[in-house]
């Protein structure tokens, strides 16, 4: 049957992936030998919609795994979803509050349960498109990042880290977000640069009726909250004042100046307020000093008791409120209205963040990066493009400790358990128990009415088991006593609700996608080959990755990182809602045809560098499908027209020109060249080589040349050659329509070009 007049991307895509599934393509070849070629697929967002950024993730690893798999070496591709624990709770929430309803209308387990439907009913749509896209993953082995085995092997860690002394549980000064109602890691804040304004309050000196100090401040809603003032000790116009002491101008009480080398005699007036609890220097000097922490401002983002008469209320309103105050009182000497500041703010939402005094699992990091680190200095991982190795360096030699926990509901939540109630039976009293009562909670009785307070306190009005049933949150004191189980220890526990940070767990993910440790795929594939992601999660994922793998297995979890480049808007600019810049992939998929946008993409990312969207890249290589398809129905018309038995192209063979010659010639050089390229990661300069020989030499010249030669049969013996191996060429990068026209071969010897053998220089 002849060939259709053009190449027709969405009767072909969806056909031809299907006929992949059903031939079994994407397993590992159980007969293959040699070294394994695996990849372990960055998990997008379980109920998210593909970005452009995922398209190219895909691309460029379904071009590796391609290739690998057509030079015979046994290739494994493994698929997963992720259930990105905040990104996926503040959608779910967005959903609920068009309801009309929020978290606080449900206890924590049916909060857990909502958001899992949430996600099984929403997941089809990210698999869908990772088809779309050609992915030739082994769906055999997909894993979910809340999957049991997932979960349990997380547990396995952070106990064997608990017990090694390696995770502990301490008091923190946090970056902690109100509206999102979590803590962030440093590396999830952003600074970003504002005009604000600086106050300038006087603060009258004890036992003077009319000498001041000045103090600057951006925060004038935590005065009440001081608990010194302080100089540096080195500044010779105020080092005489330390020990003096101050009146604190809203509460009354009496302050006593310090000197600590942190303060800059240059910022303001070199006088500096401390408020130990909700400022990240003041918690440093606070420590170094035994100063108390007044914890002002709650989880809620309103001010607490401790703030005194402006509890209840917002940061904002208090701060507005605090002003006013200060204004009447006359102590105010002057507000620089143009200050221009850094404002710490939370990298989803762009909310500010309110740094805070919170409990928090840590996990201890000097003996985990510094073998995470030496696997990248000695080469045994190799970064490309080497100059993303600096990042990764730096960020290893200045870690430090890192917060692991996490206030959501989404999430593998943190096997630890708080005795809260003796048994019953129990002969002997835990000495724990008493202080576990003083846990803050609250949970939903069953009126559905939140209740706060500590669990003593509620003991009194509800049983264990209304509290259990109902709990919601719960912050127990650092020193509380704690158990490190998968399970309930026994009666009278209570779980901690906070969850694993997202890093935590998916830093297992080359392990657990392998069914570490104790599978025949684990034995098999692991270390993986290559880690391909974008350069920005460097330091949150390629790193936490490559400790865990090391801490558990004694090996780095792949022998090389690759980083792509991110994909930006037409104009250059970050993508971004707010701008309106964002590109759908779903629309160039419909109209260009999948190919074309994964060959624009790799040709567009060059040594891991930001690039804008290439759109004229995707419309030449629709148009260079379309060449591919017609140059292949011109071939098959000339044997229809000639009724010739076209001969396999054999080197030596009869009849062959010099541009017979020459072009086969051109095709080894292009084999060459692509080799040489894949194997440095120069993914881009292969797409322009391939695209070159195939529009430039074999279209624009060679079959030019040989429509009106005499000698047809070696001709179109070699113009097959030159076709049949430029779509092998090309598979990697354009799978759909290379294996739509390898169809158009009946003569073939190989039935799929999937499994096909990568081509030869002959």
């Amino acid at each position: 049957m002849a060939m259709a007049k053009n190449f027709d991307h969405k009767s072909v895509e969806s056909s031809v992936y299907a006929q992949w599934e059903k031939w079994g393509a994407f397993e590992p070849n159980k007969e293959a030998k040699g070294k394994p070629f695996t990849i372990v697929l960055p998990p997008p967002n379980a109920s998210g919609k593909m970005h452009m950024g995922n398209v190219l993730m895909i691309a460029i690893e379904d071009l590796m795994i391609r290739y690998h798999r057509m030079k015979g070496d046994p290739t494994l591709w493994i698929p997963g979803t992720d259930h990105a624990g905040f990104e996926t709770q503040i959608t779910y929430e967005r959903e609920l509050k068009k309801q009309g309803k929020s978290r606080f209308d449900f206890d924590r387990q049916t909060l857990y349960q909502n958001i899992w439907e949430f996600v099984q009913n929403n997941k089809n749509q990210i698999e869908g498109q990772i088809k779309q896209m050609g992915a030739s993953v082994d769906w055999n082995r997909y894993t979910f990042t809340l999957d049991p085995h997932v979960i349990e092997t997380v547990y396995t860690t952070f106990a064997k880290m608990h017990s090694e002394g390696l995770v502990y549980r301490d008091n923190y000064m946090v970056n902690y977000c109100p509206k999102c109602g979590t803590t962030f890691a440093d590396l999830e804040i952003i600074h970003e640069e504002r005009v604000g304004k600086l106050y300038y309050v006087k603060y009258l000196i004890q036992g003077e009726s009319d000498k001041y100090i000045t103090v600057a401040t951006t925060r004038p809603e935590t005065i009440m909250l001081d608990t010194h003032i302080a100089v540096n000790p080195k500044d010779k116009k105020r080092a005489s004042y330390i020990g003096t002491k101050v009146i604190n101008p809203l509460t009354g009480k009496v302050m006593e100046i310090i000197g600590d080398e942190f303060v800059d005699p240059k910022f303001g007036t070199g006088f500096v307020k401390l408020t130990p609890a909700h400022d990240k220097n003041d918690y440093e000097v606070g420590k170094k000093h035994g100063l108390p922490f007044i914890v002002g401002i709650g989880m809620d983002g309103r001010m607490t008791q401790a703030a005194g008469r402006w509890a209840g209320k917002t940061v904002f309103t208090a701060r507005d409120d605090v002003i006013g105050e200060l204004k009447e009182m006359g102590v105010i000497e002057k507000v620089d209205e143009k200050y221009n500041q850094s404002v710490s703010v939370c990298y989803k939402g762009g909310h500010e963040i309110e740094p805070m005094v919170l409990p928090n699992w840590f996990v201890k990091v000097e003996s985990l990066k510094k073998p995470a680190l030496a696997a990248v200095t000695s080469g045994a991982v190799k970064i490309y493009p080497k100059w993303r190795e600096i990042t990764y360096t730096k960020w290893m030699e200045e870690m430090h400790d890192w917060p692991i926990s996490r206030q959501v509901v989404w999430g593998i939540r943190i096997p630890v358990w708080y005795m809260v109630r003796q048994p019953e039976n129990s002969e002997s009293q835990n000495v724990g128990v008493s202080e576990n009562q003083k846990i803050q909670i609250t949970f939903l009785n069953k009126e559905k009415k939140v209740v706060s307070g500590t669990v003593g306190e509620l003991l009194k009005s509800y049983t264990f088991e209304d509290i259990r049933d109902g709990l919601q949150t719960l912050i127990a004191p650092a020193g509380c006593e704690a158990v490190v189980s998968a399970e309930s220890p026994g009666e009278g526990y209570l779980q901690e609700t906070d969850t694993f940070d997202t890093w935590f767990s998916s830093g297992h993910w080359p392990l657990v996608t392998l069914k570490y440790p104790d599978s025949d795929d684990f034995a098999k594939f692991y270390p993986t080959s290559v880690l391909e992601t974008g350069w920005e999660i460097i330091r949150f994922w390629v790193s936490r990755m490559i400790m865990f793998g090391i801490y558990l297995t004694g090996k780095p979890p792949f022998e090389y990182v690759y980083l792509h480049g991110l994909v930006r808007a037409l104009d250059g600019r970050k993508m971004s809602k707010s701008l309106g810049n964002v590109i759908n992939p779903d629309e160039y998929m419909d109209q260009y045809g999948v190919d074309a946008l994964r060959m624009g993409l790799i040709s567009g990312t060059a040594n891991g560098k930001d690039f804008a969207f290439p759109k004229d890249k995707i419309v030449s290589y629709r148009n260079f499908a379309n060449k591919l398809w017609n140059m292949t129905r011109f071939y098959h018309m000339m044997v229809e027209k000639e009724e010739v038995k076209v001969e396999w192209y054999k080197p030596g063979m009869d009849d062959l020109s010099e541009l017979d010659l020459d072009f086969i010639n051109k095709l080894n050089t292009t084999i060459k060249k692509t080799d040489e390229l894949l194997a440095k990661f120069r993914f881009a300069e292969a797409a322009e080589t391939i695209y070159h020989f195939m529009w430039d030499e074999v279209a624009a010249v060679y079959i030019e040349q040989i429509k009106d030669r005499d000698n047809k049969k070696t001709s179109l013996s070699v113009l097959r050659h030159l076709l049949m191996q430029g779509v092998k060429l090309l598979h990697p990068f354009m799978p759909f329509v290379t294996e739509a026209i390898w169809s158009e071969f009946p003569e073939r010897t190989e039935e799929q070009l999937i499994n096909a053998s990568w081509p030869e220089i002959k």
